[in-house]
Formats: C-alpha cells, structure tokens, sequence
C-alpha cells in the first residue's frame, strides 16, 4: 500500500515537470508565423579571431483581431511576419502556419 502512494505521489511529479516542458517550448523566440529562429554565427573581430553568437530573429508580441470569431489573438510574430499578414490577410497567414506546423491553434 505503502509503495503504490509512492509511485502515485512520483507519477504526479513527473507529470507537474511535462507540464512545465511544454510550457518553455511555448516561450521560445520563433516566430509563430514564418518559423523564423536562431541561427549560430560568429562574431569576428579586427584580427579575425571568430568566437561563436547567435543571430535572433526581429520578433514582436502583438495582438491581432480575428473578425471571423470577433476576438483577439496574441502572437509572437517577426517583421516579416508582419509585412506577410498585411499582404495576405490574417486568416490566411494562419491557415498556413497551421499547416507548416509553427502554430498548433489559434
């Protein structure tokens, strides 16, 4: 009886811990539109000497409003991103993230 809370009491921790897994990915800098992510470079100095960096990508949270179901959506959303959603229009830019897999709903 003993070992079964055990377990139970273990099982609980370890699924607290996925919880908190999907929770960071969610909060990664990648913008929900294009993809867009880090990319790995190298700063170089005047001699040359090269020494590893990262690029980020140019990502703003904002706010769009979805007059097909009146309500407002944040996404994380690159420069690009936007310029997308202006010429194509929000819910196309959603329905292919969606199919590409960036975003999981909306």
């Amino acid at each position: 009886m003993v070992n079964q809370i055990k377990i139970t009491y273990f099982a609980l921790h370890f699924k607290k811990d996925l919880n908190q897994v999907e929770k960071s990915v969610s909060m990664s800098k990648i913008c929900q539109v294009t993809g867009k992510k880090a990319m790995v470079g190298n700063n170089v100095s005047h001699s040359k000497r090269r020494t590893k960096r990262k690029f980020y990508p140019n990502l703003f949270t904002k706010r769009y409003f979805l007059p097909e179901e009146q309500r407002w959506i944040s996404l994380k959303v690159s420069a690009s991103g936007m310029r997308n959603i202006n010429k194509k229009g929000l819910t196309a830019v959603l329905k292919e993230a969606k199919e590409k897999g960036y975003i999981l709903n909306y």
